[in-house]
């Protein structure tokens, strides 16, 4: 009897940047129980970062160049997927990009063309990929992708990028319903704040992880692994009935209506360091 949850599915995952990233920990769940994966990356010196996460999995990925800015190069890389497999079961889309230097200050001072690219990155290239992968899982197949809290309620420094999150949140449910009739599921996982390459360019970030660390429900931050195992059940026959959700995977945080009281003390350590 074959015990593993992902024993015979492959799938796609896009924007593993290193052992820190959101990304690495979904790999690590899915190859946990038997999945075939195939890892995208933008240019050589990201391929560079990927080979030696790549030596580490059980079964040999797929190592397969794709740039999101680019129809083109999205298209080769579905295309690639195809030819070697024939088919896809399962999609993880965990790719987000905007301009650092205008993660600071008024998000209305955010320029036309960070904008556009912040839209583009974020949101636009998740739903390309769901068009091409959609002809690929013909047995039915899941999608999932990452977002974070600063979609629903404001947060220093997150500025345009929770904009687009919350475009990208937007566009799971209407990606949910496109796909869901010929059986492909689509969510979203809101992860709590985890010490990653794109989260060094939001300021004060290690701010926001000591403030989460106090104030969650559980009392301490998520871990890449952690959010690695919701993605596994929702990319599983466990979330077979789960589509166009957004999961907070953030040990409660997103619940909490004020400080904790017994805290306070410690909370106010963090506000004296003040925001850059």
């Amino acid at each position: 009897m074959n015990n593993l949850l992902m024993e015979g599915k492959r799938g796609l995952i896009m924007g593993l940047a290193n052992d820190k990233s959101i990304a690495w920990g979904i790999a690590q769940a899915l190859n946990s129980q038997g999945a075939q994966l195939a890892i995208s990356y933008q240019n050589e010196v990201m391929e560079k970062r990927v080979k030696p996460l790549a030596l580490q999995l059980d079964k040999e990925p797929l190592l397969l160049q794709c740039d999101v800015t680019s129809s083109e190069s999205m298209t080769n890389c579905f295309a690639e997927i195809e030819r070697r497999w024939g088919k896809l079961d399962f999609l993880v889309h965990a790719i987000a990009f905007s301009d650092k230097n205008q993660l600071r200050g008024r998000t209305i001072d955010t320029t036309r063309d960070n904008f556009a690219m912040t839209m583009d990155i974020s949101c636009f290239s998740f739903l390309e990929a769901c068009k091409l992968a959609s002809p690929l899982m013909k047995d039915g197949g899941a999608i999932v992708t990452l977002t974070y809290m600063g979609s629903e309620k404001y947060l220093p420094n997150y500025n345009v990028m929770g904009i687009a999150k919350a475009a990208l949140e937007a566009a799971v449910r209407y990606a949910a319903f496109d796909l869901g009739e010929q059986g492909v599921r689509v969510n979203a996982i809101s992860a709590g704040p985890i010490k990653t390459l794109a989260a060094s360019g939001i300021g004060d970030f290690r701010k926001m992880l000591h403030w989460n660390e106090l104030n969650s429900a559980l009392e301490r931050n998520v871990t890449p692994e952690e959010v690695g195992q919701a993605a596994l059940g929702l990319l599983s026959d466990c979330g077979k009935s789960i589509t166009a959700e957004v999961i907070h995977v953030d040990c409660g945080y997103h619940a909490q209506g004020m400080i904790k009281m017994k805290h306070v003390a410690a909370n106010a350590e963090v506000l004296k360091e003040g925001v850059e």
